[in-house]
């Protein structure tokens, strides 16, 4: 017997409901990751998309926009690339699952330990939620130990409770679970240190990126040398480049000071920073990465891979040893994902495709700030960050973040043509992309100008636009 009636089935939609409407009706959300849903855009953005290609996206009525979501990044290349697309069709071809492991996914596995330095085993899943969570449990296993420490400032590593308990999103989690997940902060090696000193034997992983718009300070502090604090936005890194120690080297050996497994979480920064990922560049192995987004130009691949100490508890040939239930996924080794992983790979190989995110990323920062200037707001607008994937910045008169000018952002570059939610750089992304992101901007940032001056009356045209982990609707 069900505790509640059930609710009765929505009627088929009329010609009058929106396709907005008809999201909230059939999807909890409207969209299947929280990032895509109606709170984190402008009122004039599209409510629903019908096709990608190259840089471009279409709405059902044929509207095109210039797009840098590039499906939420894990779009590297451009959207429907004919090769990766006819990679990801022969995969599933040849039967896309089989029964037991397939020549695929051996050649996939070995190619990616061939590529990243820090792995020697990998094990495939489908989102980057579940492999970085198989992370922290091969930590715990491996360790014994219970606690996790998590980044503070880094915005997202899974769905699961271990990780959404840390967040003001904590409706539905156990207290003793929240309670398992600690935080430090970016860049605060002694901050670390002293939750390690007071947590002592405790600890079975930290868990963080290797950057985001901050990079890894060195001995001498933050970079200071970029268009904002924290990062020099080049490429080469230029405290890689000078052979510093940063942060991460830090990280590394307090983890193996106190015997605690580093996870290194480049979702994001993995086949952006570099093929081999951001933790070549800046000159650190973890013992555990996670990669995915962009691995497979928007198939979905993701995977765990590490050291075999760590990755070989997941075995099973080790009679008589304790089992660790790692990853067991029907789809997880999915042909045509796994074939365009492999696709993209020779892509990127063919191409400087992360050569070309640095360069026009480059060029992009550049663009913004001088649109900026042109209006004189870069007090309050301005972007920074790793050029590969550089962050707009919108900021209250106080210097905290302001939703109603990234709001207004996106409306007024949405008015251009720009869907701009955030500027994931892709290798379709060129010169013709460029002017029409600087005509945008420039009529943009006037609009900026005047929200500043006189306030936002008159310019908004619907609501503002709410953080993801926030603790009510």
């Amino acid at each position: 017997m069900s505790i509640h009636p059930r609710s009765p089935r929505s009627a088929a939609p009329s010609a009058a409901d929106s396709f907005e409407s008809r999201l909230l009706r059939a999807i909890p959300g409207g969209a299947h990751t929280y990032s895509r849903g109606r709170d984190q855009f402008p009122a004039n953005a599209p409510q629903i998309l019908e096709r990608g290609e190259g840089a471009y996206v279409y709405a059902p009525d044929g509207t095109r926009y210039l797009d840098f979501g590039m499906a939420l990044g894990a779009v590297g290349i451009g959207y429907a690339e004919p090769e990766i697309v006819e990679a990801a069709r022969k995969g599933g071809a040849l039967g896309n699952g089989l029964t037991r492991p397939s020549v695929v996914e051996l050649e996939a596995a070995e190619r990616l330990i061939d590529i990243i330095d820090s792995v020697d085993m990998v094990k495939f899943t489908k989102n980057g939620s579940t492999a970085v969570t198989a992370a922290v449990k091969l930590a715990r296993a491996h360790t014994g130990r219970e606690l996790v420490a998590r980044c503070a400032q880094h915005p997202f590593f899974s769905y699961d409770d271990w990780f959404i308990g840390s967040t003001p999103i904590q409706r539905g989690i156990t207290r003793s679970t929240i309670s398992e997940t600690l935080l430090f902060d970016y860049n605060d090696a002694a901050s670390l240190e002293r939750l390690l000193e007071s947590n002592r034997g405790k600890i079975a992983a930290i868990v963080l990126e290797p950057a985001t718009a901050v990079c890894p300070a060195t001995a001498a502090g933050p970079c200071r040398t970029g268009p904002c604090a924290g990062c020099c936005s080049a490429c080469p890194c230029s405290h890689r480049s000078q052979g510093e120690r940063n942060f991460l080297h830090e990280v590394r050996d307090l983890c193996d000071r106190h015997g605690v497994v580093m996870v290194l979480d480049e979702m994001i920064t993995g086949f952006r920073w570099h093929l081999k990922g951001a933790q070549h560049l800046l000159g650190v192995e973890p013992d555990i990465s996670t990669f995915g987004k962009a691995m497979a130009n928007g198939y979905s691949v993701a995977c765990v891979a590490g050291r075999r100490e760590l990755m070989q508890h997941g075995s099973i040939e080790f009679e008589g040893t304790e089992r660790v239930f790692l990853l067991s996924t029907t789809h997880g080794a999915e042909m045509c994902g796994l074939s365009a992983f492999l696709a993209t790979v020779d892509f990127m190989e063919r191409h400087d495709v992360c050569g070309h995110m640095w360069s026009w990323g480059s060029d992009f920062i550049a663009v913004f700030n001088g649109a900026a200037d042109a209006c004189g707001i870069r007090s309050r607008v301005r972007a920074g960050g790793p050029a590969c994937k550089p962050l707009p910045m919108f900021f209250e008169a106080d210097g905290s973040p302001s939703f109603a000018l990234r709001t207004l952002f996106m409306q007024e570059m949405i008015r251009n043509g720009v869907l701009m939610p955030q500027v994931c750089v892709t290798w379709r992304h060129g010169a013709t992309e460029l002017a029409a992101v600087r005509a945008a901007l420039g009529a943009t940032m006037q609009v900026l100008e005047r929200a500043i001056e006189a306030g936002f009356d008159g310019l908004l045209e619907g609501p503002v636009v709410k953080p993801v982990f926030r603790r009510v609707n």
